[in-house]
């Protein structure tokens, strides 16, 4: 296969896979309700800090609000952003291997694994996802500058690199501190083997001024909004997710795959390098091993601090397969690049990672192969155990089956699918007097009027939909999880309010299994100081962590 067969077809693998989720309809996302909120803010010209309070950085919703702008503030609008997202973590994931002289057919495989484990999944904008694409952006800055050093071209502007990997790792910092506090850890390990390889410190030097110094522009014009107390970095009333003990359980009780590319890569590297001389004659390989290396770790670590969803650090799989076959190649007695060779690794590669896909495939699967049915007792009268019917579950909760979910006609919820008991209550709820009467006479695009809501539920699309003016005030939460998106002083401030009815309408989601997603207390003083009038299921899957969404109105507003 030629050079230029092999790059159209690792690009033409981006950009497809990255585009299947705009071919298809979608399920709600748990939890998507930030994303959306965050996006419409800074669409709407908020700012983080300044006009909300937020534990997180505001880089997590920029390319979210510009699509909002281009598009318009629908749920949809957020998976064409992560179409973007993800073409952008694919494109820097094959420049940095390009940058390391990868071996093409071990490349293109890479690319395969990396769009199929960890950007395939992912189709809408989730900060422990954004965080790293901004790192990738930043090392495969980081090695356009190594890949011109090493051919022979490091004049000043090469230095631009570094720079803008500077800023990439600012923007990964300020979508996520752990992960950003890693990345920039990374691109400083990177950077310092080359310079031990190198015998020279100014990329290292010059990477680290410019952090510091973007850094500080970019966080000087927030610190008079509360910055120091809403950005998590360890301080109260924040609480560290930061534990020794637990990373090194988590590394040795389980993590097999982190420590197996550990123990094959190292072996690998201490067949291929014997001495000082070797490893300096091999300046790529060495800088792919310490990437690798580098990255794993972070792996490990984030399976600690940020723990949800569990697989958010499956991107480590593609740098160790590269690595791992990079320096298997030369032991093989095939080129990896060859179209045979380069079939069955990207056929097994499929087939390792069929868990992505098969969801999607099951269902037209299905349309051939007999209904299973779950029978608990035979024909005969005989228990039936096996796997769906070993376990009785006690759980009084209902999962909602997805047979069940069904379109919503709103417009903001447009090819997004939810349970139909929730589409009912959204209309109950656009149907209640002080709503219609709100919204009589509004046309699209009208500016929101003086409706005052406090939404503490997953469906803050609703702002766009009724619409309604969403508060700027840097003292209170966009995020309403106790004890990490807001603390007890904002519990105590939404609570004043519901005392003195300052809200004409308040949605809050109860889920009992969720540790103060949304904070009990504060249900606790609604209940007391307003009028429930309806509640419906919230838009979530699996039993174990259902909602309802319940509706308060002022005791005046109730008839």
């Amino acid at each position: 296969m030629t050079p230029k067969f092999i790059a159209r077809t690792e690009v033409l693998i981006i950009v497809l896979l990255a585009c299947v989720p705009l071919f298809i309809h979608l399920p709600y996302r748990v939890n998507i309700f930030l994303s959306w909120e965050g996006a419409y803010r800074m669409s709407q010209g908020q700012l983080p800090f300044r006009d909300f309070g937020i534990p997180l950085g505001g880089m997590y919703w920029v390319i979210p609000a510009i699509f909002f702008k281009l598009f318009g503030a629908r749920m949809i609008t957020l998976v064409k952003a992560q179409v973007l997202i993800n073409v952008i973590a694919g494109l820097s994931f094959r420049s940095i291997l390009r940058s390391l002289s990868v071996d093409r057919g071990i490349r293109l495989a890479s690319v395969l694994l990396f769009c199929l484990s960890y950007s395939f999944f992912n189709f809408w904008p989730w900060y422990n996802h954004s965080v790293i694409v901004y790192e990738l952006v930043a090392l495969a800055f980081v090695f356009r500058y190594i890949r011109a050093d090493m051919a022979g071209r490091s004049g000043r502007y090469e230095l631009f690199w570094l720079v803008g990997a500077a800023f990439f790792t600012c923007c990964s910092f300020l979508t996520k501190q752990d992960g950003g506090g890693l990345a920039v850890v990374v691109v400083c390990w990177v950077l310092a083997v080359e310079g031990l390889l190198q015998g020279k410190w100014k990329a290292l030097l010059i990477y680290a001024g410019s952090f510091v110094v973007l850094l500080g522009l970019i966080v000087a014009p927030f610190l008079s909004h509360g910055f120091g107390y809403w950005f998590n970095h360890g301080q109260p009333p924040h609480s560290s997710r930061v534990s020794l003990l637990d990373i090194l359980n988590e590394f040795f009780g389980y993590s097999p795959w982190i420590k197996f590319y550990f123990f094959f890569i190292g072996v690998l590297s201490f067949v291929r390098w014997r001495s000082w001389s070797a490893l300096r004659a091999d300046r790529a390989a060495v800088l792919l091993v310490a990437l690798t290396f580098g990255i794993l770790g972070e792996a490990a670590i984030l399976k600690i601090t940020s723990y949800t969803p569990p697989d958010n650090n499956i991107f480590f799989q593609s740098f160790g397969f590269a690595c791992a076959f990079s320096l298997l190649a030369p032991l093989l007695p095939v080129k990896p690049e060859k179209p045979v060779v380069l079939l069955v690794l990207s056929l097994g590669i499929v087939f390792w990672w069929s868990g992505s896909w098969w969801n999607y495939t099951q269902k037209i699967v299905a349309k051939f192969l007999p209904e299973k049915e779950m029978a608990t007792v035979s024909p005969t009268g005989e228990n039936i155990v096996n796997k769906d019917t070993y376990m009785i579950s006690r759980d009084t909760t209902r999962d909602i089956p997805m047979s069940e979910w069904v379109e919503c006609d709103l417009p903001v919820f447009h090819k997004i699918s939810m349970p139909a008991s929730t589409v009912v209550g959204i209309h109950r709820l656009l149907d209640m007097d002080l709503i219609r009467k709100y919204r009589e006479g509004r046309k699209p695009g009208d500016a929101p009027g003086d409706l005052k809501v406090l939404n503490m539920s997953e469906l803050t699309p609703l702002a766009a939909e009724i619409p309604y003016r969403l508060e700027r005030n840097p003292y209170l939460p966009l995020w309403y999880h106790l004890g990490v998106g807001m603390f007890n002083r904002q519990a105590d401030t939404l609570e004043t309010r519901v005392r003195d009815h300052y809200y004409d309408l308040i949605l809050f989601e109860y889920i009992p299994t969720l540790n103060n997603f949304y904070p009990f207390r504060v249900r606790d003083s609604l209940r007391l100081h307003y009028s429930q009038v309806d509640s419906f299921p919230a838009p979530r899957r699996g039993a174990e962590t259902q909602g309802v969404i319940e509706v308060f109105v002022r005791p005046e507003r109730q008839n």
